[in-house]
């Protein structure tokens, strides 16, 4: 069976009635920021869904401060987005986000190699 990650999916509106649409069972899961593609979580998990749904988000208008007082706005719920990968146990999860995280280093430091060097990354 040839497994792949979900499409992105947007936060549901909890006042709505909306609902996380995530395997029950083990898996991977990628939150990112839907703008700025910053990646805002990410892991495995015994449980998908749950773990996505405990995720906690500003749902007030406040601002988060960072070093030398510079204010940014709080990621809020209805500006993230998911998508998750199934498996077929935690230690199948596990292992997927070890090989992901590798593929994630190795991408980084291809970009700032060329970045160093003045080039493009491919």
């Amino acid at each position: 069976m040839v497994r792949s990650w979900s499409s992105w999916k947007n936060f549901p509106n909890a006042q709505s009635g909306g609902h996380i649409e995530a395997p029950i069972g083990p898996g991977v899961y990628e939150v990112r920021h839907t703008t700025t593609g910053q990646l805002v979580a990410f892991g495995h998990s015994a449980n998908v869904a749950n773990s996505i749904s405990d995720l906690k988000f500003d749902k007030q208008a406040g601002s988060w401060t960072r070093l030398f007082r510079r204010s940014i706005p709080s990621p809020r719920e209805s500006e993230m987005e998911y998508r998750t990968y199934a498996a077929a146990s935690q230690a199948e999860a596990k292992a997927a986000v070890q090989r992901l995280r590798g593929l994630r280093q190795n991408y980084w430091r291809q970009r700032t190699v060329h970045d160093w060097i003045g080039g493009t990354p491919a």
